[in-house]
């Protein structure tokens, strides 16, 4: 008898075959049966009857560090469809660690990925310094998914060099070969890749550029040699200079010298892509050329969104009116959510509020998002019922204020407290620069694309795109009105079997006999995004945005049922991953 049949679904493999209907049968973990019927029966069955049953989405871009010791759930990424998730990306992280790195590890952290400090320095148990204690930390605990770990390129060098690291000075070949032999180490432990960023915008809290921003090319040439040397697949990614649309030429550059990197050493290399205003068709430069180098031998794949890239503002989170005086009276008078709400849809405190200028700011970058929507109204959009991320421009901010004969932060203040103040308002930074998704279509369909960029686990009160995964069946596949759509199959295996395959995950990503049963059983019909929501989950209570969905009948990591009609289960089959040969 197996554990678990499931029957008579629309079985999409992963492969980008064509979906066929029959049953799938589980045991120990396995898949024993994909197709066909299934004789006998389960100890446990599912009738997948009018659903697609999908291999387990991978996500090889997140940022879960710090989270995998305080949420076993790994929210909001279980709740999409995740199966297996890599951290340790764009350099961030937290091995290996001396005590006296914590503090600045746990700040940089803060200041790239926008993860509360003071939610670090409760939920870290920092039981480790090397990357292998890290691991064997990770491992000590289950989860409701797998997990994979990179090694980040700040900690390394950091461990290494001290205070040099820190102001950026050059490695030293004595430099080099540490970092090397630590990174060497990490890999042969199970490290299944090492990441840097070269990102200008990537700061410490001090305000410096984050370690190895400017790593000259023997530092990460040794590095990666040294990866190779090991035997072993595993990646080397990197945030890139140019992507926030500062010197976008750099990334051409860039992208010169990750061709060779990988020529050289094998190793097969990941780079983020985004589409800036600035220079709208520089991605597409950009990912031909990593087709073109593979006829000398680079193996160059570049992480794509599937939706625009930006921010969330609202009264949850950021707004235009923080830093008025009236509203800081307001909020600090009041005790929660609601009472805020009400007081602020007084007539009197909203015309105060409205007419005041704002105070001195703290120059926290963050602190002055909301002010986008003073000074850029038409990149604004408010979200509404049916969650459109490829709003037209006669949707933003500035274009109904017009029409409505208001002024841009009015109409903001009034949408803003509607929806008991749960109205979020969607400021595409990137990936939107035609205001259409027709440019990120070509992304996703190019031969060099990867899906990623979800960032799950980081960015808490700016962004949710770890819904990502579901946005690409949910947008590209049934919800697209502005042009053409991806086929159903296309869009399964961009996300399961290609991320899996570039990570060498050769046991999963695909529905086959003997494989790791990871899956998930979806109504597709059903299948849509709720609006973002703040709650205040994390250690301490800090608040971070989460965008739940819909349509999940079940989510089946390594053989058991984690998530059953979109709520959590319980169950907690996942591991760590360890890199393999």
């Amino acid at each position: 008898m197996a554990d678990l049949v499931i029957r008579n679904g629309l079985i999409v493999d992963g492969t980008g075959a064509p979906g066929v209907v029959g049953d799938i049968s589980i045991t120990d973990g396995v898949l024993t049966q994909v197709g066909g019927t299934v004789a006998g029966t389960g100890a446990e069955e599912i009738d997948a009857t009018g659903r697609i049953v999908t291999p387990g989405f991978v996500d090889v871009h997140s940022h879960y560090d710090g989270q995998v010791f305080f949420d076993n759930a790994l929210t909001p990424s279980n709740g999409h469809g995740v199966t297996t998730v890599v951290l340790g990306l764009c350099g961030v992280g937290f091995a290996p660690a001396r005590p006296t790195d914590h503090e600045m590890l746990i700040t940089t952290m803060e200041s790239v990925e926008d993860i509360p400090g003071d939610v670090l320095r409760v939920g870290l148990p920092w039981t480790w310094e090397s990357f292998p204690e890290f691991l064997n930390a990770v491992e000590a605990n289950s989860y409701a998914m797998n997990v994979a770990a990179q090694i980040g390129h700040i900690p390394v060098r950091s461990y290494v060099m001290g205070e040099r690291a820190i102001a950026n000075e050059p490695a030293t070949p004595d430099d080099i070969a540490a970092m090397s032999a630590i990174v060497r180490e990490a890999v042969d432990a199970g490290a299944v890749g090492f990441s840097t960023s070269r990102v200008l915008a990537h700061r410490t809290a001090a305000g410096d550029p984050v370690p190895g921003t400017f790593a000259a090319e023997d530092e990460l040439f040794g590095i990666a040699g040294a990866m190779a040397d090991t035997g072993r697949r595993v990646v080397f990614q990197l945030a890139q200079a140019g992507i926030d649309g500062f010197e976008p030429e750099s990334s051409v550059a860039e992208v010169e010298w990750m061709q060779r990197l990988s020529a050289e050493t094998g190793l097969p290399v990941s780079f983020l892509i985004l589409q800036t205003d600035g220079a709208p068709d520089l991605w597409r430069q950009l990912m031909n050329s990593c087709v073109e180098a593979k006829a000398m031998g680079a193996h160059l794949r570049p992480q794509v969104a599937n939706r625009p890239f930006g921010m969330l503002l609202g009264l949850p989170v950021r707004h235009p009116f923080m830093k008025r005086k009236t509203f800081r009276r307001v909020y600090d008078e009041t005790s929660s959510f609601e009472e805020l709400r009400v007081r602020l849809a007084d007539p009197e405190i909203r015309s105060a509020i409205l007419s005041e200028e704002d105070t001195e700011f703290s120059g926290d970058s963050y602190e002055g998002m909301g002010l986008i929507a003073t000074y850029k109204p038409d990149m604004v959009y408010p979200l509404g019922d049916d969650l459109d991320y490829e709003p037209l421009e006669s949707d933003s901010l500035a274009a109904r204020a017009a029409a409505s004969g208001v002024a841009p932060l009015e109409l903001f203040y009034d949408l803003m407290l509607e929806r008991d103040g749960g109205t979020m308002f969607l400021v595409p930074m990137f990936n939107y620069a035609n205001t259409n998704q027709d440019d990120i279509l070509e992304m996703l369909n190019h031969p060099a694309a990867l899906i990623g960029l979800g960032d799950g686990g980081a960015h808490l009160s700016t962004i949710c795109d770890a819904s990502m995964p579901t946005y690409q069946l949910s947008h590209w596949v049934k919800g697209r009105e502005r042009g053409p759509r991806l086929q159903l199959e296309a869009a399964i295996k961009m996300q399961t079997h290609d991320t899996a395959e570039f990570y060498g995950f050769a046991d999963r990503g695909t529905l086959e006999v003997g494989k790791r049963a990871d899956l998930n059983v979806i109504d597709l019909e059903r299948l849509a995004l709720t609006m973002p929501r703040a709650v205040n989950d994390l250690p301490g209570g800090a608040t971070r945005l989460l965008q739940d969905a819909v349509g999940y009948d079940a989510t089946i990591v390594n053989g058991v049922i984690t998530r059953r009609n979109d709520t959590d289960t319980g169950a907690r089959p996942g591991h760590l991953i360890r890199g393999s040969r």
